[in-house]
């Protein structure tokens, strides 16, 4: 005969303590540095390439025209926009600068950001003065407040349970 009853519902998580430790500023503007850096090495390299195969493409952009440096910066915003997003999409919450750093981006609870949180947060970057709103301590910049996520030290937090889920 069998047994049919039904076995109650188990959160294992529900008795399990985190804590979350967001990473410092000095780690955060370390982060950013990098990321930047990288950025720009991976913009540089593909205008390389673009120059050796196809050097029409490039003597096709009039550098001189108005309004041109103006295109050139919200090109170069929406792109870095683009670039954190699909970093952090791919890499559950970490970039180049948070994997030397070791910190990771989370969501308030714990858990790992999700595909569109990693979006809001790689466009939430590109608002102007975005970089300032990073200044104090603890660094809690728009783009963090907007997405309701962290970034947190590995190290020092207790949070491996909640990322495991």
């Amino acid at each position: 005969m069998e047994n049919n009853q039904q076995q109650p519902e188990v959160n294992l998580l529900e008795n399990v303590e985190y804590e979350l430790v967001q990473a410092s500023g000095g780690k955060r503007f370390a982060n950013y540095l990098i990321d930047l850096a990288f950025f720009y090495a991976l913009i540089i390299t593909t205008g390389i390439v673009i120059a050796i195969v196809s050097p029409e493409t490039l003597a096709a952009v009039n550098t001189e025209s108005t309004g041109f440096s103006f295109v050139d910066r919200l090109i170069t915003w929406f792109l870095y926009g683009v670039y954190m997003f699909v970093i952090e999409a791919v890499f559950k919450g970490k970039s180049l600068g948070k994997l030397i750093t070791g910190t990771r981006a989370v969501n308030e609870d714990g858990t790992k950001i999700s595909f569109q949180t990693a979006l809001m947060r790689g466009f939430s970057r590109i608002v102007p003065l975005e970089q300032f709103s990073a200044l104090g301590s603890p660094s809690y910049p728009w783009h963090d407040k907007w997405t309701d996520t962290y970034v947190i030290d590995e190290k020092q937090s207790n949070y491996h349970l909640r990322i495991s889920e």
